[in-house]
């Protein structure tokens, strides 16, 4: 089992800056990718960002490209998300995931992949 815990959630406004941090914990040799998902209420949960474990790939969805960076640091089994030039569409709660399947697909966000998910954190941007 792997277990995930989302940090760095809150309030900003229209063009500030968040970072969200999720650490991993137990079984986390098992770990091929790491992710960030968004969700609203009654919404579909959306793909945000992916990194694999060794840090050496990085995807991103288009809505956040150029904005958004997932990052990895080792010696603390944390996946970080920096988002900046934040924007009220960007309120959503943020889920952390962890996959143990390398394809393709999983990297580009398919959350079937993603049997680990930690509790989620709250980010709001008002206008």
């Amino acid at each position: 089992q792997v277990q995930l815990v989302e940090s760095g959630g809150g309030l900003a406004q229209d063009g500030d800056s968040l970072r969200l941090s999720c650490a991993a914990s137990g079984r986390t040799f098992s770990i091929y990718a790491m992710g960030w998902f968004r969700q609203a209420p009654g919404k579909e949960r959306e793909f945000v960002a992916a990194v694999t474990w060794s840090g050496s790939s990085t995807y991103y969805a288009d809505s956040v490209k150029g904005r958004f960076t997932i990052s990895r640091e080792n010696a603390k089994n944390t996946v970080y998300l920096q988002m900046n030039s934040l924007k009220p569409a960007d309120t959503d709660r943020y889920y952390c995931a962890a996959s143990n399947d390398p394809r393709y697909q999983c990297l580009r966000g398919d959350p079937k992949c993603y049997p680990y998910w930690g509790q989620g954190t709250q980010v709001s941007v008002s206008s």
